[in-house]
This record gives C-alpha cells, sequence and structure tokens, in this order.
C-alpha cells in the first residue's frame, strides 16, 4: 500500500468521529438525559482508559521477559517504564495545569468546568489515543501488511464513530455551534491522520507507548471531571445506567475489531 493511500485512509478512520457529533446539537435534553449521556461518555472513556493500559502493557511485558531471559539488557525495560510513567504524569498534570491557569484562572476555586471546556478536554484526550491508533495503521502498512492495515483502518474507524458520542456527552442540550464540533472532531481525530504519517515513516515502540501514556493520563482526568458533572441529586441510578451503557458501547466495538483480527 502506498504511501499517500495509507495517509487517505487513515484520514478517514480518524474523522469517522465527526459521525456522532451532531447528537451534540440537539435541545431540549432532560436532567435524567443529560446525566445519562455525560456518564455514557465517563464509560466510553472507562473502558478506553483499560484498553490503553493493556496496550501499554504489551511491549513491556515482553521485553521484561526477554530480560529476564538474558536476551537483552533491564535498561530497556526501565526505560520504557520511564517513558509510561512521564507519558501518565505529563498528560494527566497537564490538563490540572491547563485548567487552573486558563479555566479557572477568574472563577471560584470550586466551580465545575463548562460543557464546552469538558468536550474540549474529552477530545483532547482522545485525540492523543487516536494518535497511536494512527502510529498501528502507519507501522502495519510501512511493513506490508496490507491485510493487517485495512482491518485496523476498518475497526478503528467503527470505534472512532462511537467517540464521537462521548466527545459530545457533556454537551447534551447545549446546542453548540457547528464550527465548535467541527473543532473538537478535528482535535479528537485528526491525529488518526498525523500517527498513520508517522507510523509509515517508521517504528517505534518507545513513541506508542509516549502517546498512549499521554491520552492515559488525560483520559483519567477527564474522567474525575465527568463524574463531578453527573453527580446530581436522584440521578444516581440514570447516571450508573449510562455508564453501563457507554462501557458496553465501547467494549462491544472492541469485540468486533477483535473479530475482524485487528
Amino acid at each position: 500500500m502506498s504511501f499517500m493511500t495509507t495517509v487517505l485512509l487513515g484520514a478517514i478512520s480518524g474523522l469517522t468521529v465527526y459521525l456522532g457529533l451532531p447528537l451534540g446539537r440537539i435541545q431540549g435534553v432532560s436532567e435524567k438525559v443529560r446525566s445519562f449521556l455525560t456518564m455514557t461518555s465517563t464509560g466510553i472513556l472507562l473502558f478506553l482508559l483499560f484498553d490503553i493500559f493493556s496496550h501499554i502493557k504489551e511491549p513491556i511485558e515482553a521485553t521484561l521477559k526477554e530480560a529476564v531471559e538474558g536476551k537483552i539488557a533491564f535498561n530497556e525495560v526501565l526505560w520504557l517504564l520511564s517513558i509510561f510513567i512521564v507519558g501518565l504524569t505529563v498528560g494527566l498534570l497537564s490538563l490540572v495545569f491547563f485548567e487552573a491557569r486558563f479555566i479557572r484562572a477568574k472563577k471560584d476555586a470550586g466551580q465545575l468546568l463548562t460543557p464546552a471546556h469538558l468536550s474540549m478536554m474529552i477530545a483532547a484526550g482522545l485525540g492523543l489515543h487516536n494518535f497511536s491508533e494512527g502510529l498501528a495503521i502507519g507501522q502495519s502498512a510501512g511493513r506490508g501488511e496490507i491485510a493487517l492495515a485495512v482491518l485496523l483502518i476498518v475497526g478503528f474507524g467503527l470505534h472512532n464513530a462511537t467517540e464521537g458520542f462521548g466527545i459530545v456527552g457533556p454537551l447534551a442540550g447545549t446546542r453548540p455551534s457547528w464550527s465548535f464540533l467541527g473543532l473538537v472532531g478535528l482535535v479528537g481525530g485528526g491525529p488518526t491522520f498525523l500517527g498513520t504519517i508517522v507510523g509509515y515513516s517508521f517504528i517505534s515502540t518507545s513513541v506508542s507507548i509516549l502517546f498512549l501514556a499521554l491520552a492515559a493520563g488525560a483520559i483519567l482526568y477527564v474522567i474525575g471531571e465527568l463524574f463531578h458533572v453527573a453527580r446530581r441529586p436522584g440521578l444516581k441510578h440514570v447516571a450508573m445506567a449510562g455508564l453501563l451503557a457507554g462501557f458496553l458501547l465501547a467494549y462491544g466495538t472492541e469485540l468486533i475489531l477483535e473479530l475482524a483480527g485487528a
């Protein structure tokens, strides 16, 4: 598969995130529905967090096994662990700093983030995650594994379509502008395109772990914020139902990915 074809298909795979974004413009949404959708976003992100950690664990465990068998030095294991810890820390604390410095600087300390800010943070976290997906697509095509690359493109495209619902969950009933939806879609899905370019150009386990860890840190922070938003009196059952629905939705798309061989 040529470089241009791979990059084009990688971009399409990432931009399927736009399929779920129009949901954010629906008005007249009740508090119960808003809480349900917000927690659906949380459920999707929670599954992605587990999924990211599993992808980080695999290369680190493989490297550790080789080190124990004496095939490589333990420095390789320490290097990957260091990248993971640094990436997770930066991904989490950078959003804490960004919020404190630019979002809440002129607000009361206890005030929650606006739906638009939450939506943008979700998009940023997903964007880092999708960059790693682009890396996988690009590296597969770059190694000549065309069948795998195509399956990844289709599978990730389906998976990313559900992420659009996750991005606009906090926006339910607020009717954001089309330009804002276009921006969060680009932030969330565009990195798949960039990751495909990088992945096709060179193969690097370290880069993949770094961006997965950055995504995990960002998503971990956003999950905490979404829990605050959805914690309203009398809506606990609705919120938990949304959390379960989001988790199962993301898990379902992951199963389809697995069945496709991705």
